[in-house]
């Protein structure tokens, strides 16, 4: 059988059957779940890819340690708490806020942004990562109004 795939999705295509061909001896990223930020279920707080150091976290949300989420119903104590969970999952992988070079937010109002953004400014205050929201319908935590996932390059 022979497929006919344009060039991007034929790259992509490589690229997952390179990647799939890795065993788990050969890896290159280290995961870690931080004992500040609650244990997931099905995934890792943080990977951290090598070489080089690329950290990829997953969405915070404003779970404790615990895993109770915090400030129900309120955007700016929501908004804060994921940022701390952030903090905590960056620095886990080795880096810092500054070393934040993307987040990704989505938030279930978009009316919420202007507190999204004061609250942001809190945590990158010189030079601030790119950045997109997204509005979605529901978070995977029901309580949730807003998770913050970001993306940091730490130098060798």
């Amino acid at each position: 059988m022979r497929w006919w795939l344009p060039g991007s999705v034929m790259t992509a295509v490589t690229a997952v059957t390179v990647a799939a061909a890795h065993t788990p001896a050969q890896s290159v990223a280290r995961f870690v779940n931080p004992p500040t930020l609650t244990r997931p279920s099905g995934y890792s707080q943080v990977a951290v890819a090598s070489p080089g150091r690329t950290i990829y976290t997953a969405g915070q949300v404003s779970r404790d340690a615990s895993g109770t989420i915090v400030g129900v119903g309120d955007i700016r104590i929501q908004t804060r708490q994921a940022f701390t969970n952030l903090k905590a999952a960056i620095e886990a992988g080795g880096g810092t806020l500054r070393d934040v070079v993307k987040i990704t937010t989505y938030v279930v109002d978009m009316s919420h942004l202007p507190v999204f953004a004061e609250v942001r400014q809190e945590f990158f205050d010189e030079n601030p990562p790119a950045s997109s929201v997204v509005q979605v319908v529901r978070l995977g935590s029901g309580d949730a109004l807003i998770q913050i996932e970001g993306i940091a390059v730490v130098a060798e």
